[in-house]
């Protein structure tokens, strides 16, 4: 262990004199500023160039934001949004040129730059009505078939999956096994997995793979459960760490392996940030469990028992498990109101969590709904929530939502692979994060929610450049 620390140290010193260097060569080169300022109803705005000169030792009056790219961290597997049943229907419910706008707006050349789909199998609280792929009792699965899902999901997903190209990333995630097969024989209020259909839950997934890659549609990896603590009034399955380490284990894992799948990416958790760690170090501390996982999952709802977000949680679970990616798999803001869709605080959400998140160790970050309509639906089970781009089903009006650029901030720039590096705030009001993409160019997005315009510099290794950070705003820098 001290040689590996002692070589590590000294290649970071040779790496941090040439990027000194680098720096001194290029006193006076420029950067671009894209900025999204909610208070001058401006988004995502071409704002010109800003000029790096030479910036010795900062006071601590001086607000800036340090940027260290010789202190390379995560690299990024990409990030996108779910298509659920309650997203493609809302989307085949529009017009056709409003259809292609949405998709253009995430997937296009001009668009997010999405490269994540994640859906669910069987049914879920964002789906019209309750279904599995199954009869009941098929305990061979003879029946299974996915018909339901080509309707709406499936042509969706392949739209996606024809815009994004080569970089198409798509998982899937289960709320809950058929109801004969729990305990509570329900899909809904938790309940779990019967023991005695461990092997036949682990062969529906099988199914559902192959059902899909023989419909042209690549799937990179799963969830072993949605949400595995949570009793909801929609689709829903308890495990412990232990019930989901011994499924993963002797079951869900070796089947995957079997059936030639040992290149499909298995997140374990899938839940909040506030039992990532205990679940993580409980389910992982068997290797023969942890072979067969190559991430860990989360969502950002553990405010509904705590006043903010647990971050901290992310970097300890990352520092004991770096050859695990950690993975957001899921957040959205509740209680839709379609008089709040521009409030500037639902983007603000958003990238208090992607800029923090990515701070912690995250490479792969998933937006919940990427589509929903005049309700904040449909969802059977009336759990409405905001999504970036909301769909008027009614006069084919489409609405972007502050959320849609503040992602727009970090996953229009900030491309797969690209490689998150060193960077800090000296001002709590301003969040930031920092990445250098693979051909070399270097990404910054810098968010101030406060009430108070902030003068700041960019400030990389003696170099700096000044910029205005207003009130409410979002900006994105790049070199």
């Amino acid at each position: 262990m001290r040689k590996l620390i002692v070589s590590c140290f000294v290649v970071g010193v040779v790496i941090n004199v040439n990027a000194q260097n680098y720096w001194k060569k290029n006193a006076g080169k420029t950067a671009k500023v894209i900025l999204t300022n909610s208070k001058a109803n401006e988004k995502m705005v071409d704002k010109g160039a800003v000029k790096f000169e030479k910036f010795g030792q900062p006071k601590e009056t001086e607000a800036c934001i340090f940027v260290a790219p010789n202190f390379k961290y995560q690299k990024l597997i990409g990030i996108g949004g779910a298509i659920t049943d309650a997203s493609a229907e809302t989307f085949y419910k529009m017009p056709k040129n409003k259809q292609k706008e949405i998709l253009d707006a995430y997937f296009g050349k001009n668009g997010l730059g999405y490269t994540v789909v994640r859906t669910n199998m069987n049914s879920c609280d964002f789906s019209s009505d309750s279904y599995t792929y199954v009869e009941d009792n098929d305990t061979s699965l003879k029946t299974f078939n996915v018909a339901h899902d080509e309707k709406y999901k499936i042509p969706m997903i392949k739209e996606a999956q024809k815009a994004i190209g080569n970089n198409f990333t798509f998982y899937f995630s289960p709320w809950s096994p058929p109801a004969w097969m729990k305990s509570n024989k329900s899909l809904y209020k938790g309940g779990r997995l019967e023991n005695e259909y461990y092997q036949t839950w682990a062969d529906y997934y099988i199914k559902f793979i192959k059902e899909y890659e023989k419909r042209g549609i690549n799937i990179w990896g799963l969830t072993v459960q949605n949400e595995p603590m949570a009793t909801q009034s929609w689709e829903s399955c308890i495990y412990t760490a232990e019930e989901e380490g011994e499924f993963l284990k002797k079951n869900l894992g070796p089947t995957l392996w079997k059936n030639g799948y040992k290149d499909k990416q298995v997140m374990i958790w899938d839940h909040n940030r506030d039992l990532i760690y205990q679940r993580a170090t409980t389910t992982l501390s068997d290797p023969e469990t942890s072979k067969y996982a190559s991430g860990i999952g989360y969502h950002w709802y553990e405010t509904w028992n705590n006043k903010t977000q647990l971050f901290d949680n992310l970097a300890e679970t990352h520092r004991a498990f770096p050859d695990k990616f950690l993975a957001f798999t899921e957040g959205c803001k509740e209680q839709f109101s379609m008089d709040k869709i521009y409030d500037v605080s639902l983007g603000e959400l958003y990238s208090k969590n992607m800029l923090n998140d990515f701070n912690k160790g995250n490479a792969l970050w998933t937006d919940w709904n990427i589509l929903l309509d005049e309700t904040g639906g449909p969802n059977h089970k009336g759990n409405f929530c905001f999504a970036p781009i909301i769909a008027d089903t009614k006069t084919g009006e489409v609405f972007y939502t502050y959320e849609y650029y503040y992602i727009g901030h970090v996953s229009k720039f900030i491309k797969p692979n690209a490689q998150r590096i060193g960077s800090s705030s000296n001002r709590a009001a301003l969040t930031s994060s920092a990445f250098m993409n693979e051909n070399g160019q270097l990404v910054t997005v810098i968010m101030n929610d406060s009430d108070n315009d902030i003068e700041t510099n960019l400030w990389i290794e003696g170099m700096a450049a000044k910029l205005n950070a207003p009130a409410h705003s979002i900006q994105t820098v790049i070199f």
